[in-house]
């Protein structure tokens, strides 16, 4: 059951953040929300009427192109949503509240320090002629003890206080970075930095952030898929904002899953035109994904179960457009629909992954505005993409390659 959150400090960000965008649309969706949480010192409304509120911020300031604001109120819902803890917020969108959680970090920092230096202490101590490969096998076998350590459910275990729970959650969404450094220790440290910083190029940088960022999402995804147990939600977390993924032709995933009372999509994502595109996710492991009956193949009780549910989705869409669209800003009339389900690995009865593949295929070949795909399919062609991206980071051009 969800624990909707609310309160002053919400209500202070969300106020402070009107105050970041011109475009009418987006600041009369701010004003929605604070009607729901009312005024200051008032009982700041909570619940499912103001997460959607905030939800539909973000989703236009989508349409608007405004990723980063979209973000912010995405990250505003998922805390009304019970799904962040407040500390999150504030160290994204309260200076003051961040220089605590810095201050913070550096303690911890030094204080890590300070034991690894204890620690190297007790080694010379003991052992007068160690070498820096003592020390790493040292620092080595520290950190493989740590792996043993775990946390138990039952009597006898660790049970984290919501205290620490939080600054788990805290320090799972902060990155350490160096500033300030002291000068190199000399004058040619110092040219050689200046001529290796010189030559950047803060596009091609922030390119290859990227890039190494969706790499890192393709081997979570991966990892997932090769998990026999992994749940719908647990691959749903995998593909949450990586619509890249999917190809080209999406410009952003939606804030809004629900336009209909009766639906609620696993990852809408939008079109360079402004309609909609519903990625419905099913679980990797599939036994009968394909079958073979009567010497044919065709697909199993599960996709068909799939393109079911996605069928009833379109359908709703379209009977819906006229005020999906005054209400939401999204064009959904003959959206079209990608179902994902299963894994040739998973596969029984002796169907190879070619054999998938072509069945697949004769099944799309067939259908109009709903395509099937596999995990398989969807990581190679991800995959494709990236190694093409990185071939052109490694050359340093943006041109296509020749044919």
């Amino acid at each position: 059951m969800a624990t909707f959150r609310s309160g002053f400090t919400l209500w202070r960000m969300v106020t402070s953040a009107q105050k970041l965008t011109e475009h009418p649309s987006t600041r009369e969706r701010i004003d929605a929300v604070l009607r729901i949480m009312g005024g200051l010192g008032g009982t700041y409304g909570k619940g499912r009427p103001l997460v959607d509120a905030l939800e539909d911020v973000a989703q236009d300031a989508i349409l608007q192109g405004d990723f980063a604001f979209a973000q912010r109120f995405q990250r505003f819902a998922a805390y009304a949503r019970g799904d962040l803890f407040l500390e999150i917020l504030e160290n994204y969108y309260d200076e003051e509240a961040r220089q605590r959680s810095e201050e913070g970090m550096r303690r911890m920092i030094a204080m890590g320090a300070d034991r690894a230096v204890a620690a190297l202490d007790v080694l010379c101590r003991d052992k007068p002629d160690a070498t820096a490969a003592d020390a790493r096998d040292l620092f080595r076998g520290i950190a493989q003890s740590v792996d043993h350590l775990g946390l138990g459910s039952g009597e006898g275990g660790i049970q984290l206080p919501i205290r620490e729970a939080r600054r788990l959650q805290q320090y799972g969404h902060m990155e350490i970075v160096l500033r300030n450094l002291p000068r190199p220790a000399s004058v040619e440290a110092a040219r050689m930095m200046s001529d290796v910083l010189s030559n950047v190029d803060a596009g091609m940088l922030a390119q290859l952030l990227e890039l190494r960022t969706r790499q890192a999402g393709l081997a979570a995804l991966r990892a997932a898929v090769e998990e026999p147990n992994s749940s719908e939600s647990a691959l749903h977390a995998c593909l949450k904002n990586q619509e890249w993924i999917f190809g080209g032709a999406y410009v952003a995933e939606l804030a809004r899953r629900q336009y209909t009372p009766d639906t609620i999509l696993d990852i809408p994502l939008l079109r360079g035109d402004g309609s909609l595109h519903v990625v419905e996710l099913k679980r990797a492991n599939i036994k009968n994904l394909v079958i073979r009956l009567n010497g044919h193949l065709m697909l199993g009780a599960p996709a068909h179960h799939a393109v079911s549910q996605a069928q009833n989705y379109l359908r709703a869409m379209d009977e819906n457009r006229p005020n999906i669209l005054a209400e939401h800003g999204v064009d959904t009339r003959r959206a079209s629909a990608t179902v994902v389900i299963g894994h040739s690995r998973y596969v029984t009865g002796g169907v190879t992954p070619q054999e998938i593949a072509e069945t697949l295929r004769t099944y799309n070949t067939h259908a109009a505005r709903i395509e099937v795909i596999t995990y398989e399919t969807l990581l190679e062609s991800a995959s494709r993409m990236l190694a093409l991206s990185s071939a052109r980071e490694d050359s340093g051009t943006d041109e296509e390659p020749a044919a």
